[in-house]
């Protein structure tokens, strides 16, 4: 009894599956519904010149991003590039889709229309002038600057149009007139128009010289130390940007900006996400290898970067691991930094974990750091060569020489190599777990 349940049970389960099966496989796309190019669904269809309707996004990428001139169908040339929206055919296709909603097909929502340029330029040039210092309004100011990034978040197009039209310019311009104004009504402003520059990374090279201006620097600064989560990401990102044009001056002028190395070294400290642990790691090294001043560089290690770091590199993914490594070997550059690590008991063991593991350029910043701190040894209890022959490093520098590595990487192997080889006999530098599965012939 229960059997003969159990079979008509899954008989009808099985007539339920088909029978959908079927009805799902009869489900054809009208042709006319379907953009030319890619063959599906078109979700914003706009019409060219020559009469054929297309999808937005496909027909954009065909012109755009292919150069073509032409109608992909036709062939035709054309002679203008204007898209117009057939609101006949997406009414149509909406109405479709409701149709066989019993069919998982769901509606099409209707598409915003695209900003022009014109739209963008007018738009502009009012944030210009309401950032001008004469006739600041900075609520204003506020307002249009939170319509440029809800239009940019519509759509890369929109995004495209503004970046085309000097969005970068505009809004460091602005950033830069309400940081002169030292109006506290300006933080909220300006905090809208930090996460707004982040949408238009990387930017060019006038926004970023803009932005590397004493005033600017100084409220960039102000925002990584005392503001909200978002704004210091914000922050650390735009300052990121600035920093890789690799200038000392714009370095000098941070580096003596009231907090903020701390406000760096707080985001490696207390990561808000990995993005801007990355940045903030990016920019300090910008800082350490850019800086001509010792003394500034210096202050890295009074605030305790050397041992974060190398804590850091404990667990950390390839990214964050390369970063950091690049950072303590910019570090370890000056005596003081290498007085730091060589008295950090995790620093030997850390890094000799790290050489073949991560990446060729881990290995070459591992072979680097381990260099200068073997240099450091003052012929005392040579601690620092029997710690690292004991965690295995003679192995791995000897397996680096025959897989290949950089001349100077090679160099500084080869010369950690001949100061271990004199200290062997007082450790054991090969692990015998090495050998544990290892059969023997006899």
């Amino acid at each position: 009894m229960i059997a003969t349940w159990r079979k008509k049970r899954t008989e009808k389960r099985v007539t339920k599956r088909g029978f959908m099966k079927k009805t799902i496989k009869e489900l054809v796309i009208p042709i006319q519904f379907t953009c030319p190019i890619s063959l599906d669904l078109m979700k914003d269809p706009v019409t060219l010149s020559t009469g054929i309707t297309y999808d937005r996004e496909n027909i954009e990428k065909w012109i755009n991003e292919g150069g073509n001139q032409t109608c992909p169908i036709t062939n035709q040339h054309l002679k203008s590039y204007v898209l117009i929206p057939n609101h006949n055919i997406r009414k149509m296709i909406q109405q479709w889709c409701v149709e066989n909603k019993e069919h998982g097909i769901d509606r099409i929502p209707t598409p915003r229309i695209p900003i022009s340029s014109s739209d963008v330029s007018e738009l502009l040039a009012k944030i210009t002038n309401s950032s001008k210092l004469e006739m600041q309004d900075s609520r204003l100011c506020e307002e249009l600057v939170t319509r440029v990034k809800n239009l940019a978040s519509e759509s890369d197009r929109n995004k495209c149009c503004f970046v085309t039209n000097g969005i970068g310019k505009v809004l460091s311009s602005a950033f830069l007139e309400l940081s002169k104004g030292k109006n506290a009504k300006n933080a909220s402003t300006e905090e809208v128009i930090l996460s707004t520059l982040t949408l238009f990374l990387p930017l060019d090279v006038k926004s970023k010289t803009i932005l590397g201006s004493i005033s600017s620097l100084r409220c960039i600064a102000w925002f990584l130390k005392n503001g909200s989560l978002s704004s210091r990401r914000n922050a650390v990102l735009v300052l990121r940007d600035i920093m890789k044009m690799e200038e000392q001056e714009k370095v000098e002028i941070l580096l003596n900006i009231e907090g903020a190395l701390e406000g760096l070294v707080k985001l490696v400290k207390e990561p808000i996400c990995p993005n801007t642990t990355k940045a903030s790691l990016l920019t300090i090294y910008h800082m350490v290898n850019n800086s001509s001043s010792q003394s500034s560089r210096s202050r890295f290690v009074d605030v305790g970067l050397v041992e974060l770091l190398i804590e850091l590199l404990v667990d950390c993914d390839k990214s964050i691991c390369e970063k950091a490594l690049g950072v303590l070997d910019g570090i370890l550059s000056y005596e003081e930094g290498v007085k730091r690590a060589y008295n950090y008991a995790l620093s030997v063991p850390v890094l000799v974990k790290k050489l073949l593991r991560v990446s060729d350029l881990a290995t070459e910043f591992s072979v680097s750091i381990l260099w200068k701190i073997c240099k450091n040894e003052n012929n005392g209890d040579c601690g620092v060569f029997v710690e690292a022959l004991q965690v295995g490093a003679f192995q791995k520098l000897l397996l680096m020489l025959q897989i290949g590595c950089s001349e100077i990487t090679k160099e500084k192997a080869s010369e950690l190599l001949k100061l271990l080889n004199v200290h062997r006999d007082r450790a054991e530098c090969v692990d015998s777990l090495d050998f544990k599965s290892l059969k023997r012939t006899f």
